[in-house]
C-alpha cells in the first residue's frame, strides 16, 4: 500500500476520501480496539486495496458521492471524551465534569470519604442519610462543608413510619444550607418534601423563579414521575402559606418550577426497587418529560437520569444512548474502598454473580409490604427477612407466634428472649420517636413489627460494621449490576476488592462508554468490526490519561473554565 493520495483515482463513496500514508492504516483487531479506545483522537475507517482498516493520522474529506481524491472513506468517528457524555446543561448546573452520579446507599455507605472522592474529580454524590439519625447526618454536613463550592448532596428518604424523622432532617438541611437532595423511596409528595423545595424561591433581576434548593427524585413509577415533574401541589403549598412557611408571593412562584429538577428512572437496582427493565423504563420517562415540559413551559428543561444495572461500559453507553442526561450507579460503589460497607461485605459483593440477589422485605416499610432487593450468595438475610413477613401477616402479636417459631426466632435471630428484644426496641424508641411506643403499648401488632424490624434495621448495621458473629445476618443492598460488573473486570485489577476505588471504576465506566459509543458510529456506516473492538478493558488511572489525548484534554478545559 504505497500510492499517495495525489495519484489515487477517483472512486465514488457516500461517505468521503482520506489521504495519509496508507501504511498508517491497521487491520488487525487489537489495532482497531486501540484506536476506538483512544477517545481523545479520531478514528478514520479507511478501505486500501480491498480491506477495510483504522487510522488516527492523516485528514479526511467528507463528500458526496462522486467527488474526491484520495482512499475511501468508509467511516468516521470523532474524538468522544467522556466529559462529552450526558447533558451539557446538567453538568454546567451542578458544577461537574462528568455527567455521572454516585446514588445515596443508606446507613452512610455513601459515605463522606466516597462524597469527597467523587466532588474532587468532577461527579456528584449523595451523602446517605437514609437510616442515620439527624445528629449523624449534621456530623457528615460538618465534614463536607469542607468540599467548599465542590458539587455534593444529601439524600431525602420518604419515612411513611417516621414522619417527625423525615422532617426533622428537613429542618437540619434547612437550618445547615444543604442545597441539593435526592429524594428516594417517595410513594407521593410529603409537606416536608415540598417545604425543603420552596424555601427561599424567589425571582431573579429578570423575574425569573429561582429556586435554591435543589431536588432530584429517584421513581421507578410513571405516577410518581408526574407529581416530581410537576408544581409543588397545591394543598401543600397552601399549607406551607398557612404555618407562614411560605409567602402568598413565593405561592405563586411556585407554580412556574417543578418538585425535581433532575429525575432519576430506577431500573433493576439495588434496595428499594420495583425490579423495571431500563429498555422500557427509560424512553417512559423521557416521554413523560417531554409532556409535561410542553404542558407546563418551564424555563429550565426537565432532564432524565438512568440507574440499576450501569455496571459495564456497555451499559452505560447504553442508557446514554437511549438519552439519558446522567448515569447514577450504585450496587459497584459499595464495593469501593471508600464506601461505608466493611471489608467483609466488600469480599461477598465481588463474588457475587448476577443471579446472586433476591427481593426482600424493606425495614422502613415493612408493614406496607414494601421489598428492597439484596445479596442472596452468603447470607441468610433475605431468607429470613422473609420469613419475619410471613410471621407478620399470620399473626396477631408476639404471644399469638408458635411456640416452636419462637425458640427459631430467639435462637437464630434475635439471639435473646423476644421481650428482650422489645425493651431493647422500647430504648430505641425513647429516643428516636416515643410517640411509636405509645402506639405499640396499645396495638400489639404494631408492637410486633416494630420487634421484627429491630432485626431488619439492625442486620444492614452488622453489615457495614462487618460484625464477624453475624455474617449470616447481613443485609446487603444489591442489583444484577454487581454481577455484570465482577464479569466485566475479572481477570484484571478491578477484580481484587481492595482495588476498586469509586473515581477508578466511574471513569473507566465512561472512558468505556466513550470507546463503545464511537464503535456503534462505525457499524452504523456499515463498518464491520471485530468483536475485540466491541470490548473495553479496565486500565489504571495513567492509562485512562492517555487514552483521553489532546482533544479530551482540551474539552475537559473547556467544561472546567
Amino acid at each position: 500500500m504505497t500510492r499517495t493520495c495525489g495519484t489515487m483515482h477517483r472512486m465514488p463513496t457516500a461517505m468521503g476520501w482520506w489521504c495519509g500514508d496508507p501504511e498508517e492504516v491497521r487491520t488487525g483487531a487489537a489495532d482497531v480496539a486501540d484506536a476506538l479506545a483512544c477517545v481523545g483522537t479520531p478514528v478514520f475507517a479507511v478501505e486500501v486495496d480491498g480491506a477495510v482498516g483504522v487510522t488516527s493520522t492523516g485528514r479526511a474529506t467528507l463528500a458526496a458521492e462522486g467527488g474526491g481524491e484520495g482512499y475511501r472513506l468508509r467511516g468516521y468517528a470523532p474524538a468522544l471524551a467522556p466529559e462529552q457524555l450526558g447533558d451539557p446543561e446538567f453538568r454546567k448546573d451542578h458544577g461537574v465534569r462528568y455527567a455521572y452520579v454516585a446514588g445515596a446507599m443508606a446507613n452512610g455507605i455513601t459515605s463522606e470519604r466516597l462524597v469527597e472522592a467523587m466532588a474532587r474529580a468532577g461527579m456528584l454524590a449523595y451523602f446517605g442519610s437514609a437510616g442515620l439519625d439527624p445528629a449523624r447526618v449534621e456530623q457528615a454536613i460538618e465534614r463536607l462543608d469542607g468540599l467548599g463550592e465542590l458539587p455534593y448532596g444529601f439524600n431525602l428518604i420518604h419515612s411513611p413510619n417516621e414522619p417527625d424523622l423525615e422532617a426533622a432532617v428537613v429542618d437540619l438541611y434547612l437550618r445547615r444550607g444543604v442545597r441539593r437532595v435526592s429524594a428516594s423511596a417517595y410513594l407521593g409528595l410529603t409537606l416536608p418534601l415540598v417545604r425543603y423545595r420552596l424555601s427561599g424561591v424567589h425571582r431573579d433581576a429578570s423575574g425569573r423563579v429561582v429556586a435554591p434548593n435543589r431536588v432530584t427524585a429517584k421513581v421507578s413509577r410513571v405516577e410518581v414521575a408526574r407529581r416530581f415533574f410537576s408544581p409543588a401541589p397545591q394543598d401543600l403549598v397552601a399549607a406551607l402559606v398557612q404555618a407562614g412557611e411560605l409567602t402568598a408571593d413565593q405561592a405563586q412562584m411556585a407554580l412556574e418550577i417543578p418538585v425535581a429538577d433532575d429525575l432519576t428512572a430506577e431500573a433493576d437496582s439495588g434496595g428499594h426497587t420495583d425490579n423495571r427493565p431500563a429498555l422500557a423504563l427509560i424512553p417512559t420517562m423521557l416521554a413523560l418529560r417531554d409532556e409535561l415540559q410542553a404542558k407546563h413551559g418551564y424555563a429550565s428543561r426537565l432532564r432524565v437520569g438512568a440507574a440499576g444495572g450501569i455496571a459495564t461500559p456497555a451499559s452505560t453507553a447504553a442508557a446514554f444512548a437511549l438519552g439519558a442526561a446522567y448515569v447514577l450507579t450504585g450496587s459497584i460503589n459499595q464495593a469501593c474502598v471508600e464506601s461505608g460497607s466493611s471489608d467483609a461485605v466488600r469480599q461477598m459483593l465481588a463474588e457475587a454473580g448476577q443471579a446472586d440477589v433476591m427481593m426482600a422485605p424493606a425495614a422502613d416499610m415493612f408493614e406496607m409490604g414494601v421489598q428492597v432487593q439484596v445479596l442472596k450468595r452468603g447470607t441468610m438475610f433475605g431468607m429470613r427477612a422473609r420469613k419475619l413477613y410471613e410471621l407478620y401477616r399470620a399473626h396477631a402479636s408476639i404471644e399469638a407466634l408458635p411456640a416452636a417459631q419462637r425458640a427459631v426466632l430467639e435462637r437464630d435471630y434475635f439471639r435473646c428472649t423476644l421481650e428482650e428484644a422489645w425493651a431493647q426496641t422500647r430504648a430505641f424508641f425513647a429516643v428516636r420517636d416515643p410517640r411509636q411506643i405509645e402506639r405499640a403499648e396499645g396495638d400489639a401488632r404494631f408492637k410486633l413489627a416494630l420487634v421484627f424490624r429491630k432485626y431488619l434495621g439492625q442486620s444492614s448495621r452488622w453489615a457495614n460494621a462487618g460484625e464477624p458473629t453475624r455474617q449470616a445476618d447481613y443485609q446487603v443492598w444489591c442489583g444484577p449490576a454487581m454481577g455484570a460488573f465482577n464479569e466485566w473486570t475479572r481477570g484484571t485489577f478491578l477484580a481484587e476488592p481492595a482495588r476498586r476505588d469509586v473515581v477508578t471504576v466511574a471513569r473507566n465506566l465512561l472512558t468505556g462508554a466513550a470507546a463503545l459509543t464511537r464503535a456503534s458510529w462505525l457499524r452504523s456506516a456499515g463498518v464491520a468490526l471485530p468483536p475485540e473492538a466491541e470490548r473495553f478493558a479496565p486500565r489504571e488511572a495513567g492509562a485512562l490519561d492517555r487514552l483521553g489525548g489532546a482533544a479530551a484534554t482540551a474539552v475537559a478545559e473547556g467544561i472546567a473554565n
